[in-house]
């Protein structure tokens, strides 16, 4: 196969519907869209959910629980995250984010203690679970919280 024999799969491109170009078209005057009413009219037409008058479904069905904004997030990472660095490093939040553990800064940052820890690092974070205060801690390292 070459450049020049590329071509698209029979049915991927179809013309246009030209509404509006006359009677002889097929789809002059009114241009398929019927005769008056609201979906007639230019602009016309109803809003998402409208169901003529009726009680629209997300007004029919029962409403659950609540959303709480206070609720914190946490980007969680696990002492096993922490064997990339070299011995000795301390573990900041940019740090973090720069080796590519963590997405954003906005978040608090919460470790936990799965895996196994083979290096002795210093780890700046908001909070820390028991087991994994214990590993960092076992190795020489330093857990403290911001």
């Amino acid at each position: 196969m070459k450049l020049h024999e590329l071509q698209s799969p029979p049915g991927a491109n179809k013309r246009i519907k030209r509404v509006g170009r006359g009677t002889g078209s097929g789809h002059g005057k009114t241009s398929t869209r019927g005769h008056k009413g609201q979906k007639s009219r230019s602009g016309g037409g109803v809003r998402p959910g409208f169901e003529g008058g009726q009680m629209p479904l997300q007004r029919r069905l029962p409403k659950r629980g609540f959303t709480n904004i206070f609720k914190k997030e946490y980007s969680i990472i696990n002492v096993k995250d922490f064997n990339v660095f070299e011995d000795g490093t301390e573990v900041t939040l940019e740090l973090l984010q720069q080796a590519g553990l963590i997405k954003n800064l906005k978040n608090e940052v919460k470790v936990l203690g799965d895996g196994d820890l083979e290096r002795k690092v210093m780890v700046k974070a908001h909070r820390f679970s028991k087991q994994a205060e214990e590993k960092i801690t076992a190795r020489g390292g330093k857990a403290e919280v911001i």
